[in-house]
């Protein structure tokens, strides 16, 4: 329950920030478990990884608890956060009805503050090892 800023990080650490729908769901939990379970892979790399949705602190709290989650979850209620990112997307559902729903979403930023890659629409299975990846070609 603590504000975080990405300025904290700028010069000592590559961010990965993983935005995701809804805590508990099958593949939002597939994807926030496989981060956790390489967080030491990626801290090996000076990476720290923040998983971003819309559920408030405490839908978290008891999220990372029930699935042992070890990376950091954090609330952006209003959506302030994902809009910037461009990750609430207008999407047509079966109904024919369009609605505007966060596409699961990963963001790399290096140690300057720059994006360096990103990647929409995530499917789940092995996004942590290619994101590791990712991290491994990242320098200085």
């Amino acid at each position: 329950m603590q504000t975080v800023s990405l300025a904290e990080y700028k010069g000592k650490k590559n961010v990965v920030l993983y935005f995701y729908p809804r805590d508990g769901t099958p593949g939002c939990t597939m994807v926030a478990t496989e981060f956790s379970d390489h967080e030491d892979q990626l801290t090996k790399y000076d990476c720290v990884v923040f998983g971003i949705s819309r559920d408030d602190c405490m839908t978290h709290a008891a999220f990372r608890d029930q699935h042992g989650l070890s990376i950091a979850l954090l609330s952006d209620m209003e959506g302030d956060t994902c809009r910037k990112y461009g990750v609430i997307q207008e999407k047509e559902h079966e109904d024919g009805v369009r609605r505007k729903v966060l596409v699961r979403s990963t963001f790399v930023v290096d140690k300057k503050g720059i994006i360096r890659h990103v990647v929409y629409g995530i499917s789940g299975r092995h996004h942590a090892l290619e994101i590791i990846d990712v991290v491994k070609g990242l320098r200085g």
